[in-house]
Parts: structure tokens; sequence; C-alpha cells
């Protein structure tokens, strides 16, 4: 039997800070898990996503924090959602680092913004054309 994907796991630096923002600003519900903790869920529609500290999970699998340099994308979250440009106008506005504003791609088919969480990771906000 092939294994399911269940969520994303963002390994963070600044978990409360981290955990503000996903809630706050993006305006996900905790599942699981307060901003004092270094464990978090949050309800997201079919897959979640959750927090964890980094340094912790670099001790529990026996490595070094990674080190990542903002604005280095490995990976960006991709949310969508109904009208970009009011999403992204509330996003920046609750404290969302803004990064691309509101943009056709008639190529891909979407309407795109782009801003960065705590930790400087990517978040897409999208919408069909």
């Amino acid at each position: 039997m092939a294994p399911r994907f269940d969520y994303t796991r963002l390994l963070v630096r600044d978990f409360a800070a981290c955990y503000r923002f996903y809630r706050d600003v993006v305006g996900l519900e905790p599942a699981f898990g307060t901003e004092e903790d270094t464990y978090a869920d949050f309800r997201t529609g079919a897959t979640g996503i959750s927090l964890f500290d980094a340094a912790e999970m670099a001790t529990a699998v026996g490595a070094p924090v990674p080190s990542v340099e903002p604005g280095a994308d490995a990976c960006c979250l991709v949310f969508g959602v109904d009208d970009v440009d009011a999403a992204w106008a509330a996003m920046t506005a609750a404290g969302g680092h803004a990064v691309a504003g509101p943009t056709d791609h008639p190529d891909w088919g979407i309407r795109t913004a782009h801003l960065r969480d705590p930790d400087g990771r990517l978040l897409e906000l999208n919408s069909p054309l």
C-alpha cells in the first residue's frame, strides 16, 4: 500500500511569531497547540499544515539546525482563495511581508500574489482567472 500525504510540517525558527502569522495573518484555525508550545496543527482543508520548532526537530533526528537564508526559496506554500486582491490586502495589512502584489498569469491560468512568513518562507495566494 502506498503512503498517503497527510500534511506539511514547517520547521520554524521563531515558533511564536510563525504561529501568530498563520493564525492571525493567514487566518488558519488552530487545531492543536498554542504560540507558547513548540508544535501546532492548523485546519486547512484536505491537507494540513503544522509548525514545529526547528531546533527541537534537529535534536530529534541528531542533526544541526539547518541554516536557511531568507529569500532562498526551497518551497512555496500555495493557498487557493476566492479573491487574490482582497486576501493579499488583508494579509499584508495584518503584518504579512509583501513580496509581489496581485498579478494575472494568463499562461498559468491563475492570478497570484506572494508574501513571506516571519521565517522568510514564501506563500502564494492564487485563484483561477
